[in-house]
This record gives structure tokens, C-alpha cells and sequence, in this order.
């Protein structure tokens, strides 16, 4: 949805940027790119993805190393300047490596989802799942929150950031050749997978936002 902004505009000299559309991804160190060189992190490589599809868009990278859900809420009211049009969310992974309990990963999801409503800003979810040794309430309680506030919210979804990667249920550790030494995080080829999965879900968030 776009915004409505109040006040006497001047056409002429915006008009090459109209129909531009600006979406923040606000995420952690796999939205930052940590560990690449700037053009191979998961923003740089979505925007040239989404530069080939034609989409006019501008993406900005929100995305802090070590960052928690909590961190994303303490942050999301300045991510959200007047001329973003939509946000990806992609939290939560720094939440299962602290063992956070899920209600409090759902609150702090639930205020960044709440300012997004409020600043009239389309949304792409992008769920995480809990490996199981938290246990099977642990994993259930975390896993279940991405779609159930996706549909509280009425924003896109999609179930996993790596989604590209690794098939549902397996462990990363299968695709080691797609990750960088740390196991955590994935290296220039496993972010180019990534993108290729989640880069549809975002033309719909582009087509959303120019409704």
C-alpha cells in the first residue's frame, strides 16, 4: 500500500522515481551479509535479481550483525522513514542461538508487524524453524509463530529464509558446500540460491506495495 503524505508536493522534480518502490530489509547478520564482500550479501544480490526482473525498485539494507528480535523492535520506528514502501522481516535466528523463549520472540514480533500497520507499510514475513534438541514444544511454539502472525497481520509469507537451501526438515549441515566455515551462515553461492527462492515472494511484495 502506498502512504499517503500530507502536504503541497512538487511533481517535476520526483517524477523520475515515482513509481519506485522502497523496501527496507530489516534483519540480522544473514539480511547484513556478514562475512561477504558487500556485493555478495543477500541485499546486494536480491536487488541485481530483482534489477533483472524489470522491478523497479530500491531495496535498503537494515540488516545488524547479532542482531534479536528484540533488537529488530528497538529499531524498526527509524527503519521505517517516510519514504519506505514495504519491509522484509527476516528475525529470529539470533533468538534460537540464545535459546529465547518464543513468547517473548512473538511480542517482539508482533510491535514490529504493529509499527509496520501503523506506518501503512507492506510486509514479506520470512519464517525460521527451530532445530529440535530445544525440544518438541520449544520447536512447535517458535515454528508457529511466523504464520500465525503473518495471518494476524495479512502480510506476504514465506515459511523459511533457507528455503534455497536446504529441503524442509534437514539439517544445514547438509548443505556445508553452500556455507561459509561457520556453518551459520551461508557463502556467496548459497546466498545466490536464497535469493533465487525468496525473489519471487518479493515481486509480490513490489506488486503489493503499488496497489
Amino acid at each position: 500500500m502506498h502512504k499517503v503524505v500530507m502536504g503541497i508536493a512538487l511533481a517535476w522534480p520526483v517524477a523520475a522515481q515515482a513509481d519506485e518502490v522502497v523496501i527496507a530489509a530489516l534483519g540480522d547478520s544473514l539480511t547484513q551479509g556478514y562475512g561477504l564482500v558487500a556485493e555478495q550479501g543477500f541485499v546486494p544480490q536480491l536487488q541485481a535479481w530483482l534489477d533483472g526482473q524489470g522491478a523497479e525498485v530500491r531495496l535498503i539494507n537494515a540488516g545488524v550483525s547479532g542482531d534479536t528480535t528484540a533488537g529488530g523492535l528497538s529499531r524498526v520506528a527509524w527503519t521505517l522513514t517516510p519514504e519506505v514502501d514495504a519491509m522484509i522481516v527476516a528475525l529470529g535466528a539470533n533468538d534460537l542461538l540464545r535459546g529465547i523463549d518464543p513468547a517473548v520472540s512473538r511480542a517482539n514480533l508482533d510491535g514490529i508487524l504493529q509499527a509496520a500497520d501503523a506506518a501503512q507499510v507492506d510486509v514479506l514475513l520470512l519464517g525460521m524453524e527451530a532445530p529440535g534438541n530445544f525440544g518438541p514444544e520449544y520447536k512447535a511454539e517458535f515454528d508457529a509463530m511466523y504464520p500465525d502472525l503473518a495471518r494476524d497481520y495479512d502480510t506476504l509469507f514465506a515459511a523459511r529464509f533457507f528455503d534455497g537451501l536446504a529441503a524442509e526438515g534437514s539439517d544445514l549441515a547438509s548443505v556445508r558446500d553452500d556455507m561459509q566455515p561457520d556453518g551459520i551462515h551461508p557463502n556467496a553461492e548459497g546466498v545466490a540460491k536464497i535469493v533465487a527462492a525468496l525473489g519471487p515472494e518479493v515481486l509480490k511484495l513490489i506488486a503489493r506495495a503499488e496497489e
